[in-house]
């Protein structure tokens, strides 16, 4: 059971453990310090964005401060024993287990996000390794190095007897190549680290961009109806969020798309229409816009609209080649870095079925937990004109399911060097996961 302690106790728990004055804390939550003096004695309420803000300057998730640890721990525990239904965790157990035996359940949970990073580690260097041209070819020579040592060792070590003049030889390849290997590792040494450093391996201006806006949480009030400002001013207040060119011509064009939505789609007409169905396509003919303009809409709706909603709502939009042109992702749905998602996904069916909305119950292969519900649909960018051909960009909107039914579900895979799936008719490559269980 949780300590019966408030959330102001905790708060100040929190910032003495990390040794941070009240008046640091105070400023990074954009507060006074002598409003957080009342409410870490417990005299003012807190939640919203105010909680939010001073988890964040604290580095700890809100629900141990609103909640405590102990009910964190138990939503993380519940949540392990979902992930691993075969192994018949007793859920019902869960507070019992939390209560008699916190540091047992600590470490579980403490195992269990380390898997999960684990996980998301793999998946994101699956994506370097297959998308990254620098570190596949660094890859490639450090590989290629190896052999060449291990050929020139076996003639020496196999051939009994070899002339002085073809030993000395062979004993300057293994040397050379030995420096070549050397400078091939520490090359792709250094693009790991810098590619963990950047979060970024190739500098590429759409990630930038992506994590510009998750930083905002993908909703820029100052671009709404009133916001007063354009475009080309929120990419000027950027700075280094947004340092390259590139990314800056990026966001402009995205920007400039989220302003023309917004001017269109004010937040409270949509969340109140948006409150009798979550149908992109008749909330699209009911304002008058494409279903895309749509999905757009309430993927970027403030969280606070979004949660009476049920979400917040992932979504990712391709050209027609496939490529991702936009990602927001959705807890429980990763999505690719560099493409190569799961073909199954209704994102890509949408392109061969131009205009028609596609609806599709999914559940991901790799995990336990977690349905959803998503809708796609393929639209052709800007004018259509007679006598040629039209560009398509689909877009496929990802809404978290309360309905936990086999009923219309299809399960996917993020992509397919870690989808555990064995039988499946769009595998293009075999699975890292399934060559590890095999292993096991």
């Amino acid at each position: 059971m949780a300590r019966p302690t408030l959330t102001g106790s905790r708060i100040r728990e929190r910032r003495a453990l990390r040794g941070m004055r009240q008046a640091e804390l105070a400023r990074r939550a954009g507060i006074s310090a002598s409003y957080l003096n009342l409410i870490e004695h417990n005299r003012r309420r807190i939640g919203g964005k105010l909680l939010l803000d001073i988890a964040a300057a604290l580095d700890v998730e809100p629900s141990l401060l609103s909640e405590g640890a102990e009910a964190a721990l138990i939503a993380t525990l519940r949540e392990a024993a979902a992930d691993r239904t075969e192994a018949g965790a007793e859920a019902d157990a869960v507070e019992e287990l939390a209560g008699r035996f916190p540091g047992w359940a600590a470490l579980v949970a403490a195992q269990h996000r380390a898997i999960e990073g684990l996980e998301r580690t793999l998946e994101v260097l699956t994506d370097r390794l297959t998308h990254d041209p620098h570190l596949a070819a660094s890859m490639h020579e450090v590989l290629s190095t190896v052999t060449a040592i291990h050929s020139t060792a076996s003639i020496l070590v196999e051939t009994k007897e070899i002339e002085p003049e073809w030993r000395d030889r062979f004993h300057r390849n293994i040397n050379e190549d030995s420096q070549r290997l050397a400078e091939g590792a520490q090359r792709l040494v250094s693009e790991l680290e810098a590619g963990q450093r950047r979060q970024d391996t190739l500098g590429a201006p759409q990630d930038e961009v992506e994590r510009f806006l998750a930083a905002r949480g993908f909703h820029l009030p100052e671009l709404e109806a009133g916001g007063g400002a354009t475009p080309a001013e929120v990419i000027a207040e950027a700075g280094e969020a947004l340092s390259s060119t590139a990314a800056r011509e990026m966001a402009q064009g995205i920007l400039a798309r989220y302003a023309e939505d917004a001017a269109r789609l004010a937040v409270g007409p949509v969340t109140e229409a948006a409150a009798e169905t979550l149908d992109p396509g008749w909330l699209a003919a009911r304002f008058g816009v494409g279903p895309g303009a749509m999905m757009r809409r309430l993927a970027s709706l403030p969280p606070e609209a979004a949660a009476t909603l049920g979400g917040p709502f992932g979504l990712v939009a391709c050209d027609a080649s496939g490529t991702f042109t936009f990602r927001r992702p959705l807890p429980g749905f990763p999505l690719p870095r560099f493409g190569a998602a799961c073909p199954l996904w209704p994102l890509f069916q949408a392109l061969s079925r131009p205009m028609i909305p596609l609806r599709q119950r999914l559940r991901l292969a790799s995990r336990a937990e977690g349905w959803f519900v998503t809708h796609a649909v393929a639209e052709p960018v800007g004018v259509v004109q007679a006598g040629r051909e039209p560009l398509f960009e689909a877009h496929m909107l990802i809404v978290p399911d309360r309905d936990e039914s086999e009923e219309g579900l299809r399960r996917v895979g993020v992509t397919c060097r870690i989808c555990p799936r064995a039988e499946c008719r769009g595998r293009r490559e075999p699975s890292i996961m399934a060559e590890s269980a095999a292993a096991g």
